[in-house]
C-alpha cells in the first residue's frame, strides 16, 4: 500500500496547532481544510515499505524539516481563519 508519510506527520502536528486556535477552528470542516491546504503546499513523501517509513521518519530529526512543516500548517490555519468555509 502506498502511503504519504507527510499526511501522517501533519496529522501528528495538527492537534497542538489547532489547540492554540481552538476558538476559531472548532469545526471539523475547518480542520480538514487546514490539513488539505497544508498538504497541498508540502512535498509528498510516499512510502511503500517499513524501510521507507523509517527513512521518512528520519527526516523528522532535521530541525529545518520540522519548521517547514509547521510553517505550512500555520499558514493554512491563518488562511482558514481568514476565510472559513464551515458555513458552506
Amino acid at each position: 500500500m502506498v502511503v504519504n508519510y507527510m499526511e501522517s506527520l501533519v496529522d501528528h502536528l495538527l492537534p497542538s496547532l489547532i489547540d492554540e486556535n481552538k476558538h476559531i477552528l472548532d469545526c471539523q470542516k475547518c480542520q480538514d481544510d487546514v490539513k488539505a491546504i497544508a498538504l497541498n503546499n508540502l512535498k509528498p513523501v510516499y512510502v511503500v515499505t517499513d524501510k521507507g517509513t523509517l527513512y521518512a521518519k528520519a527526516k523528522e530529526f532535521n530541525p529545518q524539516f520540522q519548521v517547514d512543516v509547521q510553517q505550512e500548517i500555520i499558514k493554512a490555519v491563518d488562511k482558514v481563519m481568514k476565510y472559513p468555509q464551515h458555513d458552506q
